[in-house]
């Protein structure tokens, strides 16, 4: 295969298992994505949503139940794993445990039969491109987490693949090198100039390193957008809650202000952005905790609410709130005390309203 390319599509791309019931089971339901040359794509959402699934029938891993995958005019799911040439980074790194570091390397050059000068000058390429440098002779044992994901990530690339796929490469790391190794992921795909399909359940991870994040439910994705995009105009309740949009309250619709659209319940009036039509009077409003602010009676899209949990965060804290419509969360700076009235105050561009009902 080819190590460049100008697009992957994805054509209604399906795939199926039979469970133990002997009753068939949808992984993934007509998929359609068009991968451009040096796109970084995240594919998100929680665990069974069918992510893991795609980058597998991506990969060959897993065959089709229905549609097709192709790399500019040339048709791959009909060809094995091999022969499509990908890279791939898996969540236990999958390291050869009595290998030295270069040897686990320059392993897929062995078995392509690439000359072993050559192999071993490739090797220390990507070693050098991945940072670790005088590490070629300890064996992964000696080495910590993240160089073990850094070899892992050398192994993927060192083939010179068109594309390079990983899945939940971060998720055995702590906190502190989860967030270095997403700066070093995205160094080296610059680098590279290839594209990259990662796997992750992560916002944080997806926000920060995508180029295009798809968001996936039950095998059916439900946005395809830029990070900023899908954290700001969730396309639907699904991915607003997925986002972070952790409060969704059913209001009564009252009508179009200008671009925005007025809703009320139990005396309080908001104003918000409709995220598509509506065909009935009853709404979904989303809020985000960390969009709250304290504010004043009377200012617009303010209203009254008591303090009944404080959770303190250091800068800020993470409140829950009683008010008129409902109980919500709030991350808000200050300190509070349980039983406390205050006025809280969400702007109206930061005030989603959904057709429907907050099912």
């Amino acid at each position: 295969m080819k190590p460049h390319f100008e697009q992957l599509r994805l054509d209604s791309v399906s795939r199926s298992f039979t469970n133990a019931e002997g009753h068939a089971v949808a992984a993934l339901q007509g998929l359609n994505l068009e991968i451009r040359r040096g796109e970084f794509i995240a594919l998100l959402g929680p665990s069974g949503c069918g992510k893991s699934t795609a980058l597998n029938c991506i990969a060959g891993l897993q065959p089709l139940s229905g549609g097709g995958i192709w790399l500019d005019d040339t048709r791959i799911d009909i060809l094995p794993p091999e022969k499509r040439g990908f890279g791939m980074v898996f969540q236990n790194y999958a390291l050869f445990p009595h290998m030295s570091v270069l040897d686990n390397v320059g392993f897929g050059l062995k078995m392509r039969g690439v000359a072993r000068s050559e192999a071993v000058r490739r090797a220390r390429e990507a070693l050098q491109l991945v940072q670790l440098v005088g590490h070629e002779r300890k064996l992964p044992g000696q080495l910590s987490g993240g160089q073990q994901q850094r070899v892992a990530i050398a192994r993927a690339i060192v083939i010179e693949p068109p594309l390079v796929l990983m899945d939940e490469p971060l998720s055995n790391l702590d906190t502190k090198l989860r967030i270095e190794m997403r700066a070093e992921i995205r160094r080296i795909h610059s680098q590279l100039e290839r594209a990259t399909i990662y796997v992750t359940h992560d916002q944080d991870e997806a926000l920060s390193m995508a180029d295009r994040i798809v968001v996936m439910k039950e095998g059916v994705v439900q946005q395809v957008a830029t990070p900023k995009e899908v954290y700001g105009r969730p396309k639907n309740l699904h991915v607003a809650r997925f986002m972070g949009y952790r409060n969704v309250i059913e209001f009564m619709l009252e009508g179009m202000q200008g671009e925005a659209v007025a809703v009320s319940a139990n005396g309080v009036r908001l104003l918000g952005i409709p995220m598509h039509a509506f065909d009935s009077k009853r709404v979904s409003v989303a809020l985000r905790p960390e969009d709250m602010e304290r504010s004043t009676p009377g200012a617009e899209n303010a209203f009254i609410a008591e303090v009944t949990t404080v959770e303190y965060g250091g800068r800020d804290s993470l409140i829950r709130v009683k008010s008129a419509f409902g109980d919500l969360w709030a991350r808000v700076a200050g300190e509070f005390a349980e039983g406390e009235r205050i006025t809280l105050r969400v702007p109206p561009s930061r005030t989603l309203v959904y057709n429907g009902d907050a099912s």
